[in-house]
């Protein structure tokens, strides 16, 4: 495929990596002039443009913009009809970006997270499906929601990931003071949470670990009964309704 990536930050750059061994052509423009560069000299099939080119030359393109500078990027350029779009933008919806880029098909809004460059990212999308798992589909898995309104729920709850992170840190930080290898000790509760969580549901995990008087309960009990679980929600909410 000819595949077109305006926009070269984290996620864009991460989104290229994922993709640069499966043999597409691919044109990234000179916006993020340094990953552009670099993601260039580490792939033959990878080069750089401007975006007029990468929108002239390109099949499939994908948009790596943030949300508020886009209709002012994107307008000036010559979408066709035959093209098709996918954006990474989280401030417009698909309807939004459709928009921006007519003539060409808005056909699929993602939401990736660095490890799509190595694979096994979860990817939140809606839209086409199958043009997302064509891409991305053999390394990655994809979770298609329905409308906007999911997109938007997904995108809140998503936000998990920081403060489960934190508790790995801190956690982390109290084993560090009280064992001989404080990085091991770290590596270890990240395999933990990550295999325990891998392909066991929560509620399930919450079961096995239910021990009474186990460590496990003993802690989720503690935190439970500090509010963990009321602050989460109370947060969940103000990201939704962005208070």
């Amino acid at each position: 495929m000819r595949i077109g990536v305006i926009g070269t930050g984290t996620i864009a750059t991460a989104v290229v990596h994922g993709i640069a061994g499966d043999g597409h052509a691919i044109t990234v423009s000179e916006r993020s002039a340094a990953n552009a560069q670099a993601l260039a000299a580490a792939y033959p099939n990878v080069r750089v443009a401007s975006n007029q080119v990468v929108v002239e030359e390109c099949d499939i393109l994908t948009l790596g913009l943030m949300a508020e500078q886009a209709p002012e990027i994107l307008g000036p350029l010559p979408f066709r009809a035959d093209q098709q779009v996918i954006t990474l933008m989280a401030g417009a919806t698909l309807e939004q970006v459709a928009q921006m880029v007519a003539p060409a098909r808005a056909a699929a809004i993602m939401m990736p997270f660095p490890s799509i460059a190595q694979g096994g990212s979860p990817i939140m999308m809606q839209g086409d499906a199958d043009l997302v798992a064509a891409l991305f589909g053999a390394r990655n898995r994809i979770f298609a929601v329905r409308d906007a309104a999911e997109m938007a729920a997904y995108l809140c709850a998503q936000a998990v990931l920081s403060p489960v992170a934190r508790m790995v840190d801190d956690a982390a930080g109290w084993l560090a003071t009280r064992v001989s290898d404080p990085v091991q000790g770290e590596a270890f509760l990240r395999a933990l949470v990550a295999s325990s969580l891998a392909d066991t549901d929560s509620a399930s995990l919450i079961e096995a670990l239910n021990t009474p008087g186990g460590y496990n309960q003993r802690l989720r009990l503690h935190m439970e009964g500090a509010g963990m679980g009321d602050s989460l929600r109370a947060g969940l909410d103000a990201l939704e309704t962005g208070a």
